[in-house]
């Protein structure tokens, strides 16, 4: 029986013109994220299962991760999300570390979940994160990174919308409504999480199971409000309201006026703890959340040390392509090879020293050694789509001259090293 030549269900085989687009992405998600000042940091991709159990949904847990029992009878797991990892560095480095604390990262996460349009087992995501900041000016930020994260691919505003709520309000209301039995809010939580995946009428009987004294309607209701100051009263003056139209007013400061009030978007998890967000693509054939975060003040502290106020998000990168993709916002990205070197006869040898003093000078270069006829290694650096051949024989290592050939526009140039190094580079 013939091995399969197609990878694990929903992981993904990188080819180079795979690797291009991610590398293209994850450059452009790192120079952003530095430009706000936060620095890289990374972690085993195995976990105990432990930290999960403790500060993860149960769900996530016992239903979409890969765990199992080491050879040293440990359970372990490889990692689902970044959140709770970060917040063991922190905990673990607690008192030597310099706040506000600005991280980030770009992890290869997996979640045994099925695969869909834009949502894999295996995935790579951003997590940006700022510790010791308890002020809304820290909320602030981590959006305005967000949202400069998409600006720099050259996303107009128009294109997505981001979607903030409160924790915080939303557990006084469903207080309100519920009573304070913590698994019944719990329940409600994760049902409204789901309400734009469900028909109504299946919300509204499953929100008549938790919610008391028939009031599923009027809660209901309430979720599908515009705008905060639009709820009754009671909740329009809790003080999330006025944190959160502050929020708003700070970023429409900074030319982000695509903010959008969301009563119903609770961000799953349960660390969570006041306000919370998520990117919204707008385009039709992909009307769906792109990424999220919120504030999660108590994490760090149930290591046992001190609480850190601690706001962060987490993007996807097959939700970013899907985006890019989309809203045409990918650019052609040429091979990283400039040019391939064809030997013309037996000269591999005496080739290799303006080979060398090519590469010492920036260009990249794939020199084929196959001994193929003159017609077949042209025929494969045009398949590898490389701009450029450099020709070198005898005669070419004799005058210290290179006929070098540009394959889009057939143009043949006989240059020196020097001045076939800034033809090749002028290119970058």
């Amino acid at each position: 029986m013939a091995l399969s030549t197609q990878p694990y269900k929903g992981a993904r085989d990188f080819y180079p013109e795979d690797k291009r687009i991610q590398k293209f992405m994850f450059g452009k998600l790192r120079q952003t994220a530095e430009s706000f000042g936060y620095q890289e940091y990374d972690a085993p991709i195995i976990e105990l299962t432990d930290l999960y159990l403790s500060k993860s949904s149960d769900e996530i847990v016992s239903e979409q991760t890969y765990s199992f029992t080491d050879r040293g009878k440990r359970n372990v797991t490889i990692r689902p999300e970044m959140t709770p990892t970060v917040s063991r560095m922190v905990a673990g480095r607690r008192q030597e570390l310099s706040y506000p604390l600005r991280w980030y990262s770009i992890p290869n996460l997996w979640r045994y979940e099925r695969p869909q349009a834009g949502r894999l087992r295996e995935h790579w995501q951003l997590n940006v994160d700022l510790f010791g900041l308890a002020g809304i000016e820290a909320d602030h930020e981590i959006i305005s990174v967000a949202d400069a994260i998409l600006q720099s691919f050259g996303a107009k505003r128009d294109m997505y919308e981001i979607r903030i709520n409160s924790r915080q309000l939303i557990n006084s209301i469903l207080v309100d409504f519920i009573g304070e039995t913590a698994d019944q809010v719990e329940s409600a939580i994760r049902l409204i999480d789901h309400k734009a995946k469900m028909p109504h009428e299946d919300f509204l009987g499953a929100l008549a199971k938790i919610v008391t004294g028939g009031k599923e309607q009027e809660l209901a209701k309430l979720l599908s409000a515009k705008k905060f100051d639009d709820l009754p009263h009671q909740y329009a003056t809790h003080p999330s309201v006025g944190v959160l139209l502050q929020l708003k007013s700070l970023l429409k400061e900074g030319g982000i006026d695509n903010v959008v009030d969301d009563l119903s978007l609770m961000r799953g998890f349960d660390y969570y703890t006041d306000i919370v967000f998520e990117v919204f693509d707008k385009h039709p054939d992909n009307n769906r959340s792109l990424f999220g975060g919120g504030r999660y003040d108590g994490l760090v502290g149930m290591f046992g040390v001190a609480p850190v106020a601690t706001v962060g998000f987490g993007m996807g990168d097959v939700t970013l392509q899907r985006f890019l993709e989309l809203h045409n916002l990918l650019p052609e990205l040429k091979p990283e090879t400039d040019a391939a070197v064809i030997l013309v006869g037996d000269i591999y040898r005496t080739a290799l020293a303006p080979i060398n003093e090519l590469r010492s000078k920036g260009v990249n270069l794939a020199v084929d050694a196959s001994g193929r006829k003159l017609d077949a290694q042209l025929r494969s650096a045009i398949k590898a789509k490389v701009p450029f051949v450099i020709f070198i024989g005898e005669d070419e290592l004799k005058k210290q001259k290179y006929k070098v050939r540009n394959l889009s526009s057939g143009e043949e140039m006989v240059l020196s090293l020097a001045q076939t190094a800034e033809t090749l580079l002028a290119r970058h």
